[in-house]
């Protein structure tokens, strides 16, 4: 049992494991603040671009065999927005605070 443990220590030690853990922590939040941005700062910003169009209500409606289905246009829409602001706000986090140099291994 001590050597398990021993082995578990070595491993933590060498896979960077409480590194790891670090970096998921501060993503999550990282996350939370990114989706605050996007949410509140963004959209309202193409809401006004869009002059308050609701995107949610283009939608597509198909009957087959009696059945109908919906395509929600919109929505996908609205998804590829909120992808590409939140790639953007998340390229500026990074970029202007010169996280993209943190990994960067020394020569």
């Amino acid at each position: 049992m001590k050597k398990l443990a021993k082995e578990l220590v070595v491993f933590i030690r060498e896979q960077g494991v409480i590194g790891l853990a670090v970096g998921l922590a501060i993503g999550i939040q990282a996350a939370a603040l990114v989706s605050a941005v996007v949410e509140y700062f963004i959209n309202p910003i193409v809401g006004i671009l869009l002059q308050g169009t609701d995107l949610s209500g283009i939608r597509t409606v198909v009957e087959v065999k009696g059945e109908q289905q919906v395509f929600g246009w919109g929505e996908i829409i609205q998804a590829a927005i909120t992808l590409v602001a939140t790639a953007f706000v998340v390229y500026l986090i990074v970029d202007k605070a010169g996280l993209n140099k943190i990994d960067k291994k020394k020569d």
